[in-house]
């Protein structure tokens, strides 16, 4: 990129079009869109005039019709007028011909990426150029001694995501948000960790799931309520740890990243609050089935897990096969056979829904249900409510 020893920030933006575009029709669209948005100071072809904006970088591909890539924006303004420069890049709405969607992914600080390096670095002059002693004193010293006790962060997949080194060899894994994410849980000597990379959940984590036991370990924020929104359609989680509201994992200490881990919960009841913020448009799809006078054992199984966190397995003339309990409940599913439906305290999430669908289930009875994107026609849904 241009001016490269005085850019401060990278803008990187995700760009959807519905059609085939091609790199002119982007920055034709950056700069024609973005025009006297802000004012003469943050115009961009003043800016780039001045060079206080690099050459804006296009990767973009075509497929089925439809074009996908990202835009790399270098910047030497500061923070603020970086940020305003990354939100009017988000207001455009076509490329070209066509509908386009612009999402600013992050904005990566230069400066972090050459104080890493220095880092780095400093590691190895402090291992191979000294033969005596270590100097001590200074900040940055310690900054490399405590960066050589740091596990070297690897790549898994074809993604490359950021991992720890432990990933392939752990029965269970830690599903964080981002680099920063694993490389602190590395600092205290968590080695299982992998991150998504934002909220595009790659292919390689739900395939990862399908094999191993999964926490979703994520940020105190809404940012982290977005992820496990998407991780809950395309993985196969166990459990849900959340850092302190406002938090993110990146910046916690060792003993509110073990505070955090101990009290993670199934992923059933973690998602409980979801099912109230459903429209009720959602909530008329769900299909509901009302109970015959001859199915009052069903009712009966209900009040008898009432408040156990318990689940029964029940066959086609509604006995019981198997009693477990609901953190275990889809796990067991999975494996067993001859179930014909379940009763269960807990609350019915888009997991035990795809589960039960997969079992050839009739029927799933459960105290609530939970946040559901799509629904199996062939399982009829009830609440304990509806008995």
């Amino acid at each position: 990129m241009q001016n490269s020893d005085t850019t401060k920030y990278i803008i990187r933006v995700r760009i959807n079009a519905e059609g085939v575009v091609e790199k002119p029709d982007v920055v034709g669209a950056v700069f024609g869109q973005t025009e006297g948005l802000l004012g003469e100071d943050l115009d961009l072809r003043n800016l780039q005039k001045t060079g206080r904006i690099g050459r804006i970088e296009v990767n973009i591909e075509s497929k089925a019709g439809k074009s996908s890539g990202t835009v790399l924006i270098p910047s030497s303004l500061d923070k603020v007028e970086t940020a305003i420069l990354a939100a009017a890049v988000e207001t455009i709405d076509r490329v070209g011909p066509c509908v386009a969607e612009i999402t600013v992914e992050k904005v990566e600080d230069v400066r972090a990426t050459k104080r890493k390096q220095i880092i780095n670095r400093a590691k190895h002059v402090l291992s191979d150029k000294f033969d005596h002693g270590i100097p001590g004193g200074q900040e940055i010293t310690e900054s490399v001694r405590q960066a050589v006790r740091v596990e070297k962060i690897t790549s898994y997949g074809e993604e490359s995501l950021p991992a720890g080194p432990n990933i392939l060899n752990s029965d269970a894994v830690l599903i964080v948000e981002g680099r920063a994410d694993v490389m602190n849980l590395l600092r205290y000597g968590i080695k299982n960790a992998v991150a998504v990379e934002g909220t595009n959940v790659p292919l390689t984590i739900g395939e990862l799931s399908k094999k191993k036991t999964v926490t979703v370990f994520l940020d105190g924020d809404r940012g982290g309520d977005l992820i496990l929104k998407e991780l809950l359609q395309t993985a196969d989680i166990d459990y849900v740890a959340r850092a302190p509201d406002g938090k993110g994992v990146e910046e916690l200490t060792q003993k509110e990243i073990v505070k955090a881990l101990r009290n993670k919960v199934p992923v059933e009841q973690a998602i409980e609050g979801g099912s109230d913020r459903r429209t009720k448009s959602s909530k008329r799809k769900i299909l509901r089935w009302k109970p015959t006078k001859k199915e009052n054992e069903l009712k009966e199984y209900a009040e008898e897990l009432n408040g156990t966190l318990s689940a029964k397995l029940l066959n086609s003339g509604k006995k019981v096969i198997k009693e477990v309990a609901v953190r275990d409940l889809a796990n067991v599913l999975k494996e067993s056979d001859n179930v014909t439906g379940v009763v269960f305290d807990g609350v019915i999430t888009q997991r035990i829904l795809d589960i039960a669908a997969e079992k050839n289930l009739e029927y799933l009875v459960g105290v609530k249900l939970g946040n559901i994107v799509k629904r199996p026609l062939s399982v009829k849904v009830l609440t304990t409510s509806d008995l």
